[in-house]
């Protein structure tokens, strides 16, 4: 016995010191891992396909019901007879759009306009979820942001004011020429307008950055990266606990509004006071001369 285990020793001493050993023994280690990957394994790609398909087909129902009106039975787009734009095609926008524009209520739209309106939102988040895969099944695009890409909540004092200065430096670049240094919102050409930024949820600033609904540019990440947008979120942020300094804030709309109160307000309070002094000086001149 002991014989026989020394020769069984012997030969695989030999055969490991072979030129192909150490490629099988690769192999089996590759099999090995692999087979261990498969069962071990929480989901799969497949699965993941499949649950993608299935929020799209959903998706697909709720948009023939509620979208297809304005975007065409495919979302391809339509125009009227005489060329006008109804709806715009929706291959490629990504998940990214729709999850802004119907989460903030902005779609459906209820009547057409220079600029569409936010509203209530009449879609659960989980048909939200199955619209956007549908969107997105239609051709690449912007997905959407999870919260760890627009949420400081993991930031320690120290970065978020880290955070709060470079996004305020991009921000006051790129963004206070329609949303005002405060963030309030503006007036813009051809009926449309800048909406306020304090009271819009962080994810939704995210998407706007990326997607750029209706007059806003688009900030791909190419432009600015996940993180400077994350820094801008930071920034807004902190604008909400801003406190006012100096007085009457006049709606934090900057020299516009400023420059009228001080025309109307105060060169009106001046006219008003010179008109008075007029008037009481003719009246005290009248009853002068009536007593003599």
């Amino acid at each position: 016995m002991v014989r026989l285990l020394n020769r069984s020793v012997g030969r695989l001493s030999r055969h490991r010191r072979g030129p192909l050993a150490g490629l099988v023994l690769l192999l089996l280690g590759l099999a090995l891992s692999g087979g261990l990957y498969a069962v071990f394994s929480p989901s799969s790609s497949a699965e993941t396909a499949q649950d993608q398909a299935a929020m799209a087909a959903k998706g697909r129902q709720l948009f023939l019901v509620s979208c297809a009106f304005c975007h065409g039975q495919n979302a391809e787009g339509l125009t009227s007879k005489d060329g006008k734009l109804i709806g715009p095609s929706l291959v490629g926008v990504g998940a990214a759009s729709v999850d802004f524009q119907v989460g903030t209520g902005r779609m459906p739209m209820v009547q057409p306009g220079a600029q569409v309106q936010k509203k209530k939102n009449i879609f659960s988040q989980t048909e939200i979820d199955e619209l956007a895969a549908y969107v997105a099944s239609l051709a690449p695009g912007p997905a959407i942001p999870s919260e760890k890409d627009y949420s400081t909540a993991g930031m320690t004092d120290a970065e978020k004011q880290e955070a709060i200065v470079r996004g305020g430096q991009i921000f006051l670049t790129n963004c206070t020429a329609c949303h005002n240094f405060t963030g309030e919102g503006g007036a813009m050409p051809r009926g449309g307008y800048a909406p306020k930024l304090l009271d819009t949820d962080p994810k939704y600033i995210y998407e706007a950055m990326l997607t750029g609904p209706q007059s806003m540019d688009t900030f791909s990440n190419g432009n600015i990266t996940p993180e400077e947008k994350k820094d801008v979120i930071a920034y807004i942020e902190s604008m909400k606990k801003q406190p006012g300094y100096g007085g009457f804030g006049l709606g934090g709309l900057g020299p516009v509004s400023e420059g009228l109160f001080a025309w109307v307000g105060g060169l009106g309070v001046m006219v008003a006071f010179a008109v008075w002094i007029a008037a009481h000086t003719t009246r005290t001149k009248k009853k002068k001369g009536t007593a003599q």
